[in-house]
């Protein structure tokens, strides 16, 4: 049996939470609920729970403070906010999970399911430092963390040469020639990773536009990495890709 704590100021949110889990998990017990952070904290420390559902915005600050008095971690976490963009993109490049109020029931049971698999991952502190580091801007040296479907894996964002879509899949090809497989589409990676001047010129590709080697212009134009690899540019994206990368 999951021994399961749900932290949350709002008692409704709660009794939906603990509902949900009582109807679609039969295996997760929850053993106790807080509504601020000196309790969040103390429920910890005293059930030394496997799953942590943690809301962001509670009673006498967030979460994170919560998160900073525990560690290490010894337990997977659920993040529950209302809409905070800075924060859930902060929790996507860290590949942990997260529910949106109000309370979806699909959402709510693939984050559960997620987080369950991640129970006995021992990645979970690089997990939420990482996520620390994108919320904090602590350093310059950016990580994103992939899951594939046996491993977690910590990749420094300028070591991505480029990524590749299959349907909902994405591959990442990596300097060190490691390939990554990631089930999530490369539209999400986009929006994560524009910002630390990634481009996507053609719908099956993403680029890290610091490993450009030249771009051609013959054939319609590709693009050309220090790795040798071709890459192609969908014509309606080659301006786009040359006035960005004038910028650079």
């Amino acid at each position: 049996m999951i021994r399961a704590i749900i932290i949350d100021d709002e008692q409704d949110i709660r009794e939906i939470n603990r509902r949900l889990i009582t109807d679609n998990f039969s295996d997760i017990e929850i053993v106790g609920e807080a509504d601020s952070v000196d309790s969040g904290i103390e429920l910890i420390q005293t059930e030394k729970p496997q799953l942590v559902l943690l809301d962001i915005d509670i009673k006498g600050g967030t979460g994170f403070h919560i998160l900073q008095k525990v560690h290490p971690y010894h337990f997977a976490i659920i993040f529950i906010t209302a809409f905070n963009e800075f924060a859930i993109k902060a929790i996507k490049f860290s590949a942990l999970d997260y529910i949106l109020k109000p309370v979806n029931e699909v959402e709510f049971c693939t984050a559960i399911k997620n987080a369950v698999e991640s129970i006995e991952s021992k990645q979970i502190e690089a997990q939420v430092n990482n996520f620390f580091e994108h919320y904090e801007k602590k350093t310059q040296t950016k990580k994103i963390v992939l899951k594939t479907s046996d491993s977690i894996h910590l990749v420094d964002i300028s070591d991505i040469l480029y990524c590749v879509s299959d349907n909902s899949y994405t591959t990442f090809y990596i300097k060190d020639k490691k390939e990554i497989i990631v089930s999530k589409s490369i539209k999400e990676f986009e929006s994560l990773l524009s910002v630390y001047n990634f481009f996507r010129p053609h719908q099956s590709y993403l680029v890290n536009l610091h490993c450009i080697d030249k771009i051609t212009k013959t054939d319609g134009g590709s693009i050309i990495l220090n790795n040798k690899k071709e890459i192609p540019i969908a014509h309606r994206r080659k301006q786009a890709l040359l006035d960005v990368f004038d910028k650079l």
